[in-house]
C-alpha cells in the first residue's frame, strides 16, 4: 500500500508556507478519538475525504495514496464551537466604525438585521480562535430589544457566505439588562415582546389586509414582521439574554405561552431554576470564570452554576463569562479554558468536552453537520498534544471543512519579535 507515515510536527512545517491546504484524504491514525456522539477510540483512525469526515473508528482501512499523520499519544477531537462571540463583528472595541454588533432603531426592534451582513471574514482575531482549535462559532448582535438575527460560521477562508453553516441560526432578544435602562424596564420590554410576537402573528395571517392598508396598527414594519416569523413558528430559536433568575423564568413562560423554541444566554443565576429550565427543555449558554456579582442582575452568580445546570439535565454550551468582553472577541480561542474551570468546579469531563462540541451544535440545530466526529459530518478536526483543558497543552493540527490551517497571528508575531534580543539588550 502506497502511503507515508509522517508525525504531526513534520506534517505542519511541510506546507508552512500557506494559510490554509485543500481538501484532500487525510488519514490521523493512532491517537486517542473523542467523536463525542459516541465512546472514546484508542487507537482510532479519523479518515477525511473532500471536507467530510469518511470514517472513524479503531479498525478504519486507509486508502492508498492518502496522508497519514501520526497522531500517537495525542488526542483527536471535534473542533470546538463557541456559541458566544462578536468575532467578525467587532475589530476595535472602542472603535464606532468596525462595530457591527448594535442596530439603532427608535424602537429597539431591529428583527430584520442579519448580522452576517457586516460580517468581516478577514478578521485578525479569527487565526488566533483557530489557533485555539475553535473551528466554529455564533457572531451575536446585542442591545435593544430585539438585536437581530445571527448565523452559525465555520471559521474558514473566503467570503461570509463561505463562512455560513445556518442562517439565520436564532434571533436575539433580551428581557432585562442593567447596561440598558433607556430601552426600558422588565415589565415594558416583556410587554413590547409580546405585542411584537402577537402582532407576527397576526401579520402572518392578514397578509393580503397589510398590503391593502386594511391592517391594525402594528408595532414593526414589514421587514421586522417578515424576520420574526421564522421565529414564532418556531424554525428558527429566540435567544434571550439574561441573567436573573426571575427573568429567566419571565422567558421560559413566553415560550410554552407562544411556542416559542427559547434559549438562554449569560444565565448567571440559571442553577436557582434549573429543573424550570429542564422541564422546559429550554437550553442554557453560560460560563465558569466569573462567581462575582457583576450586576444587580447577577447577585447569585457562581462558578459551579454549569455543572448544577447539568446535573439537572440541562442541556449547557459553554461560553466566555470571564467578563469585560474580551471572551467574545479577542479571547475566543480561551473556550477551552471555560470548559477546564467548568470542570474544576464539578462538571464532567464529558459533559465539558460536550459544551465545546457537540451541546452548541444541538442548540443551534447543526449536529448534523458539525459538533462530533462522525460519518458524513464536516472534517472539523483538532489533534492536540495533552488535555485540551490544561493550559499548557496545544493544538498541533487544526481542519476546518478538511483544509488544514496553519495560522501565524499577530500574537505569534509578537511572541517571534522578542526570541531574538538585539545584540546590544543587556539584562538588568
Amino acid at each position: 500500500m502506497n502511503t507515508t507515515r509522517i508525525p504531526v510536527a513534520a506534517a505542519l512545517a511541510a506546507f508552512a508556507c500557506a494559510a490554509a491546504l485543500p481538501a484532500q484524504t487525510v488519514a490521523i491514525t493512532g491517537g486517542t478519538v473523542y467523536p463525542v456522539s459516541g465512546p472514546v477510540i484508542e487507537r482510532g483512525t479519523v479518515l477525511m475525504r473532500d471536507g467530510k469526515i469518511a470514517a472513524v473508528g479503531a479498525s478504519v482501512a486507509v486508502p492508498a495514496g492518502a496522508e497519514r499523520i501520526d497522531a500517537t499519544g495525542k488526542m483527536v477531537t471535534p473542533g470546538f464551537v463557541n456559541a458566544g462571540t462578536q468575532l467578525g463583528l467587532v475589530e476595535v472595541g472602542f472603535g464606532a466604525g468596525t462595530r457591527e454588533t448594535n442596530p439603532r432603531t427608535p424602537d429597539g426592534i431591529a428583527a430584520a438585521a442579519r448580522s452576517w451582513d457586516g460580517l468581516n471574514p478577514r478578521s485578525v482575531m479569527i487565526p488566533p480562535a483557530r489557533e485555539g482549535g475553535v473551528t466554529s462559532v455564533v457572531s451575536l448582535p446585542a442591545g435593544g430589544l430585539i438585536a437581530g438575527q445571527a448565523a452559525f460560521l465555520d471559521l474558514v477562508d473566503g467570503t461570509a457566505t463561505d463562512m455560513l453553516v445556518r442562517a439565520p441560526a436564532v434571533m436575539v432578544a433580551q428581557v432585562g439588562s442593567d447596561d440598558d435602562a433607556d430601552v426600558g424596564n422588565r415589565g415594558q420590554l416583556m410587554s413590547r415582546l409580546r405585542t411584537f410576537i402577537e402582532d407576527t402573528r397576526y401579520f402572518a395571517s392578514h397578509r393580503s389586509e397589510f398590503d391593502r392598508g386594511q391592517a391594525r396598527t402594528l408595532s414593526a414594519g414589514r421587514a421586522d414582521l417578515e424576520a420574526m416569523i421564522s421565529v414564532v413558528q418556531g424554525r428558527v430559536p429566540l435567544l434571550v439574554a439574561a441573567d436573573k433568575s426571575s427573568d429567566i423564568l419571565a422567558a421560559i413562560a413566553l415560550g410554552k405561552e407562544y411556542g416559542l423554541k427559547v434559549i438562554i444566554a449569560g444565565g448567571a443565576e440559571a442553577w436557582m431554576v434549573a429543573r424550570e429550565l429542564a422541564g422546559a427543555k429550554v437550553p442554557v449558554l453560560a460560563g465558569a470564570m466569573m462567581n462575582i456579582p457583576y450586576a444587580f442582575t447577577a447577585l447569585g452568580s457562581r462558578q459551579d452554576n454549569v455543572a448544577l445546570l447539568r446535573k439537572e439535565g440541562v442541556e449547557v454550551a459553554l461560553i466566555g463569562n470571564a467578563g469585560g468582553g474580551d471572551e467574545e472577541l479577542f479571547n475566543v480561542r480561551n473556550i477551552r479554558f471555560e470548559a477546564g474551570n467548568a470542570v474544576g468546579y464539578g462538571m464532567s469531563r464529558d459533559d465539558a468536552l460536550r459544551a465545546v462540541t457537540l451541546a452548541p451544535a444541538l442548540i443551534f440545530g447543526v449536529a448534523d453537520r458539525v459538533g462530533s466526529l462522525r460519518t458524513g459530518s464536516e472534517a472539523n478536526v483538532v489533534i492536540w498534544d495533552g488535555d485540551p483543558f490544561e493550559f499548557a497543552s496545544h493544538a498541533e493540527a487544526v481542519f476546518v471543512r478538511g483544509k488544514r490551517y496553519q495560522d501565524h497571528s499577530r500574537q505569534d508575531q509578537l511572541t517571534d519579535r522578542y526570541k531574538t534580543l538585539p545584540p546590544a539588550y543587556q539584562k538588568p
